[in-house]
Parts: structure tokens; C-alpha cells; sequence
């Protein structure tokens, strides 16, 4: 896992030596193990390198023979398949993402297909003076582009090319109201107005500083192997899947909540592991707070884990959440990231790589929602049809552009011959998915130089899991059946088959307790003052409820990222104290 970023200037000339030396600093968290740049032609490439397989000579950028160079972020899980596919080429290292050069050295721009893992890729070919940016189809792994009037630009997070001064932190008022809708933002636009995203899956190439041809891969494939016995197939690609994820140089565990998809990733690790897997659990203090402390470690002692749980309390998150806003430079208002990015901050000190259970729901349909999508029309709600703050009265002008992209896959995935939970689920896999849960997984564990992996979207377990039929999926009201019964096998202290408890962390009754001192500095904060009715916000701030916990949770986050983000303003100290500068 690492940072990257680079440049290609136009009309011939080389990018400024100054701004790669800015991408490396604004980059040294997501690689504190060592750096390197590659200047040629009018191009220049700089890595940050967190180091995971091959500690000794996995230093980036590769270069081949003939000059074609390489800089990457992520993990190729098929590595030693392809190694073996490619037994002529002449590899320099153990790395895995070694292999991504000689993918592309035999098989052109097309060379992501053969690829499964995380990744985010630039190659610089100079025999057709060609950059090349390839993402993963899911989305796990980040890429983000600037084109500029003296060239184009890309770097693992937006504030890199910040940092460097290609771009200023200008919102893009689109984006905010995405944001404020859905609590991300989606599509190739992000919240500033002059960086878009590499989409999930895509490839760009690029000449003489501008996109010349875009190729997009599907995530959501065919299986290879189709089975009567689906609980059978799955225990073959669970366990290749946990077990390619394992693949490391460095120590390694797991995020552990109380939930199947974890206890699955945990009951996995421990038939693959000849020592104690370290678990990481987070739970909240005080309060009447659903807290999966209990009930984890009920499932590490059954799998004779080392379990570590740590306590998150009110006054870590008023002081901690300036520093959690700050490294969500492409913003996700999702409260989750209070326990992930408290977890990290323990986990960085004992290992380098995670495995998480993100994807578990979207691949085998564990969210309510889907229940209710499998029901004929007109009965079936339309999903992700609510604005956040809609019923709140905050807004200065309702947006009617924050569903587009979703409308826009809507339409798109109508044409297909897929059952109406496959199409709930491709909607999330399209943008819950990637925009929310990956992005909030990326930022808070690099935030720490720690790596997270994600065995639930292994491309043939993924690929298996979504063509499953639905009732493999759902019975009565409980989803993810086939993962239900094969934890109930080989860990039945997860309790595989209890009411799924919604994760849930105690921001609302937090920013309760504090809504009057909070009223008058989020309400006046420039960003939400712009978007919002400074005296609504005031009021709802003053009066917190069950129903406007989730909206002031929202608007404290955007108040927080903006003064940050947009505003400039020092990220050092409490909420209140970074919400009082102005």
C-alpha cells in the first residue's frame, strides 16, 4: 500500500521538479517506508511506499528494459498466478505489483482484465509517449486527476495535488450537495471543482496532457465456476479468497465488530493461521449504546484470538474528530469513521495490514433495504430516493441534481437480466460502495500507514456471491444466507443467524449533549452558512431529536471539512476549537 502521483506536461514539457517534491511530502503517510520519482520525457512519477511483500527490493518506481515505468498503490492478489503465466518475463522483484508492469508490457492497455486485487496504477510508456491510469473495479484503492492549461495531473488522495499548488481548493457546489444528500459524493466529480475521479474499473491513457481513450472493466462479472451446492462452492473461494488476502511480509489482523461478515473473515484466518489472529474491536462508553464489545469477544475466545478491544469515549470524540474530518479529503459523512480511525490508530502500533469486512452485504445482500427491494412494484420502495436533509428545512434551495448518477445506473442496469435484489445490489456496488465504505476504510487506516484489505470483494468470490440466486441470499428476513451457514459450520458461537444489528455509533447523543455550544459555530461556519439557513441550523442544533440527529451529525462533519478543506483553516485542536476560527 502506498501514494502515488505524477505528471505529464504539454507541448514536450517536463513537469516542475518543485511539485513532485510536494507530492511526496503531501504523500508520506500512505508511504513512510520510502519514496521514489522518475522523470522522462515530459513525464515524471513519484511513489510513497508503505512496504508489505518484498521489504528489501520492492522500492517503486519499476522501470523495464525498454523504459516503460511503473508506479502503483495496492495489492495483486493473483501475483503468483500471473508470475507463472509470465515465466518469460524478466522479473527484478518479489513484489506484487511487479507484475502489473509485465501485464502491460505483454498485453497493452488492456492489461488491468487480468488483474485481481486492490490497485491504482500509472505506467509511463515511452514508445507511444503514452501515461496510463488504471483503477480496480470496485473502487478500493483511490486515483484522482487535475487537468491543468500546462498538463495533466493524478494522485492518490485530492489534497496531494493541493499541496503541490496544480489546483486550489475551490468547492464544487455540485458535489456539496451531494454530500449533504447521501453524506458522499459520486461519480467522476468530486467536492472540488477542479479534480475528478479515475472511476472504479477504468483505464485512461493519456497524451501530450490530455485523455485520449477511456476503458472501463465491470466488477460485476460472471462466475467461473457454477455449483449445485452453492455452500460448498463458497467454502472454496472463501478460503482461497482470505487466504491470497493473507499474503504479507509484515504482521497482519483483523477488524473485528459484531457482525457475521468479520466473524466469517475471523473463522477463515483461524483454519489458515498456525498462530493467534490479533482482533481489533471498538465500543462506546456510557450511555444506553449497542456496544459489540461483549459479544466479540465471545467470538475471538471461540476462535482463540488475541483480542484487543479499546474504548471510545465522548470526550476522544470532540477531540479527535478535527484529525479524523482532516484525512477525509474526499468527504464521507459517515460516523463509522469515528471507530475506524480510532481502531487504526491502535492497530499501526502492533501491525501494518487489516482485513475488514466491507462488501460482505453489497456481494451476498445483508441490508434490510434488499428485503423490501424484492418486493413487486408498486410495493417496493425506490432505494436511496431521500434527501438527508430534506425534511429538516436547513437548506437554503433543495438540490435536483443529488440523485443524477444514481438515476442515470438506474436506467443502465434496467437493461440487464438481473433480478430486482441484483439491481439494488449493483446500485450499491456502484456508489455506496466505493464513495462511502471503501473511501472511508482508505483514508482513516493510510491516515496511520496501515493497509486494509477486503476479502469479500476477491473478484471470484465476488463474482460467485452476486450471481447467487436470491433465496441463497435472503430468507425471510435475514440475507447472506450462504455466509449465515457456513459461519453457523465452522464457528457457531458468532451466533450466525441473530437479528443483524445495525452498526451504530452514539454521535447523535454526543452532539446532543453539546447542541447548544455547537448552534451558533456551525450555523455561522462559512460552508454550511453558504448552503444553509444559519438560523434552522442554529435551531435544529439548539433542539436535538431522534429524527435531526443524523442531519446535525452531517452538519457538523461538512462544517468541520469545509473550515478545513475549503477554508484553509488549521486542523489542530478540539471541534470547538477548530469550528471558533475564522
Amino acid at each position: 500500500m502506498c501514494g502515488i502521483a505524477g505528471g505529464m506536461g504539454k507541448g514536450g514539457r517536463p513537469p516542475n521538479p518543485d511539485i513532485l517534491g510536494k507530492f511526496t511530502d503531501a504523500l508520506q503517510h500512505r508511504g513512510p517506508d520510502g519514496d521514489g520519482q522518475h522523470v522522462a520525457d515530459h513525464v515524471g512519477l513519484v511513489h510513497t511506499r508503505l512496504a508489505i511483500i518484498d521489504l528489501e527490493r520492492g522500492n517503486q518506481p519499476f522501470v523495464s528494459s525498454e523504459g516503460v515505468t511503473l508506479v502503483a498503490n495496492g495489492e495483486i492478489y493473483n501475483d503468483l498466478e500471473l508470475r507463472h503465466d509470465l515465466a518469460d518475463s524478466a522479473f527484478q522483484t518479489g513484489s506484487d505489483n511487479e507484475s502489473i508492469l509485465h501485464l502491460y508490457l505483454k498485453h497493452g492497455f488492456e492489461f488491468a482484465e487480468k488483474l485481481s486485487g486492490m490497485y491504482a496504477a500509472a505506467l509511463y510508456d515511452p514508445r507511444s509517449k503514452s501515461l496510463v491510469l488504471a483503477r480496480d473495479p470496485f473502487g478500493i484503492k483511490p486515483l484522482y486527476i487535475a487537468e491543468t492549461d500546462d498538463g495533466f495531473w493524478f494522485a492518490s488522495e485530492p489534497q496531494a495535488l493541493i499541496a503541490a499548488g496544480v489546483v486550489v481548493a475551490e468547492e464544487n457546489e455540485l458535489a456539496r450537495d451531494q454530500l449533504l444528500a447521501l453524506q458522499y459524493t459520486c461519480g467522476s466529480e468530486t467536492a472540488f471543482r477542479n479534480i475528478k475521479r479515475v472511476r472504479p474499473g477504468e483505464t485512461l491513457i493519456v497524451r501530450d496532457g490530455r485523455i485520449v481513450n477511456r476503458l472501463r472493466i465491470n466488477p460485476l462479472q460472471k462466475p467461473e465456476r457454477v455449483d449445485g451446492n452453492s455452500l460448498s462452492t463458497f467454502d472454496g473461494l472463501w478460503m482461497n479468497a482470505v487466504d491470497r488476502h493473507r499474503r504479507s511480509d509484515t504482521p497482519y489482523g483483523l477488524f473485528l465488530s459484531g457482525g457475521v461478515d468479520s466473524a466469517a473473515v475471523l473463522a477463515a484466518m483461524v483454519k489458515l493461521e498456525d498462530r493467534p489472529v490479533v482482533a481489533y474491536t471498538a465500543g462506546f462508553a456510557g450511555g444506553d449504546f449497542h456496544d459489540e464489545r461483549d459479544h466479540a469477544r465471545v467470538v475471538a475466545k471461540a476462535a482463540g484470538a488475541d483480542h484487543r478491544a479499546i474504548e471510545i469515549t465522548a470526550s476522544d470524540f470532540w477531540s479527535d474528530l478535527p484529525a479524523m474530518v482532516a484525512c477525509m479529503d474526499d468527504p464521507v459523512a459517515d460516523y463509522a469513521i469515528v471507530p475506524t480511525y480510532a481502531l487504526a490508530k491502535v492497530a499501526k502500533e502492533d501491525v501494518k495490514v487489516v482485513l475488514t469486512g466491507e462488501g460482505g452485504d453489497e456481494i451476498f445482500a445483508g441490508y434490510g433495504r434488499y428485503r423490501a427491494g424484492r418486493r413487486p412494484w408498486p410495493f417496493r420502495k425506490k432505494p436511496w430516493s431521500r434527501n438527508s436533509l430534506g425534511k429538516t428545512n436547513v437548506l437554503r434551495r433543495e438540490s435536483e441534481t443529488w440523485r443524477e448518477n444514481i438515476d442515470q445506473s438506474e436506467r443502465e442496469f434496467k437493461g440487464n437480466n438481473w433480478s430486482n435484489l441484483q439491481a439494488l445490489q449493483a446500485l450499491d456496488i456502484a456508489y455506496w460502495l466505493p464513495y462511502n465504505l471503501l473511501t472511508k476504510v482508505d483514508r482513516c487506516l493510510m491516515a496511520h500507514g496501515l493497509e486494509g484489505r477486503v476479502p469479500f470483494l476477491d473478484r471470484d468470490l465476488a463474482a460467485f456471491g452476486f450471481n447467487c440466486t436470491d433465496d441463497d441470499k435472503i430468507k425471510g428476513r435475514l440475507g447472506k444466507q450462504v455466509v449465515r451457514h457456513w459461519l453457523a459450520n465452522e464457528m457457531p458461537e458468532a451466533q450466525p443467524y441473530s437479528k443483524k444489528r445495525g452498526f451504530s455509533v452514539p454521535v447523535g447523543h454526543w452532539i446532543g449533549q453539546r447542541g447548544k455550544a455547537l448552534a451558533p459555530l456551525v450555523s455561522k461556519q462559512a460552508g454550511v452558512a453558504a448552503a444553509c439557513d444559519p438560523e434552522a441550523v442554529s435551531s435544529l442544533f439548539s433542539n436535538i431529536t431522534a429524527e435531526t440527529a443524523f442531519p446535525a451529525w452531517q452538519l457538523l462533519f461538512y462544517a468541520l471539512w469545509h473550515q478545513v478543506h475549503v477554508s484553509g483553516l488549521p486542523r489542530n485542536g478540539s471541534v470547538f476549537e477548530v469550528l471558533s476560527q475564522r
